[in-house]
């Protein structure tokens, strides 16, 4: 549940989520990688979305495009994320823009788990998987 307020002059109504009321749930794309969207139009954000990844011990994602850019800040952990055929280490506090359409993966071999935000523009986000090479 959130805390809303009423619209305000300039536009929606202002919201506050608590971290533990939001769900996540398992995305079909990856093994071990769950998402919980933070706030969204159901929010009234009407601009962005922002979701909350989990990548588990183990976790694999295999190479994908995405129909919207990607920004994205690392909040725990150490991953691996190609972007584009380079392949990057990320840890806490890095940030990363992954433009729409650049194929892109994650791998988390490590004992933690990662986590990261991801905000996107609303609209389509649909998830290409990419044949490996």
């Amino acid at each position: 549940m959130s805390d809303t307020e009423t619209p305000t002059a300039d536009g929606p109504a202002p919201v506050v989520k608590r971290g533990g009321e939001v769900a996540a749930e398992t995305v079909d794309a990856g093994e071990g990688m769950s998402k919980a969207v933070l706030l969204d139009e159901s929010d009234g954000a009407p601009n962005f979305a922002m979701r909350r990844f989990e990548l588990a011990p183990g976790a694999t994602v295999p190479t994908h495009t995405n129909e919207v850019e990607h920004e994205q800040y690392v909040l725990a952990g150490e991953y691996t994320v190609g972007i584009d055929g380079e392949t990057y280490t990320v840890a806490a506090g890095d940030a990363l823009l992954i433009p729409a359409g650049v194929p892109h993966w994650y791998r988390n071999d490590g004992d933690e788990p990662g986590a990261f935000v991801c905000v996107v523009p609303n609209g389509d986000d649909t998830i290409h998987v990419l044949d490996d090479e």
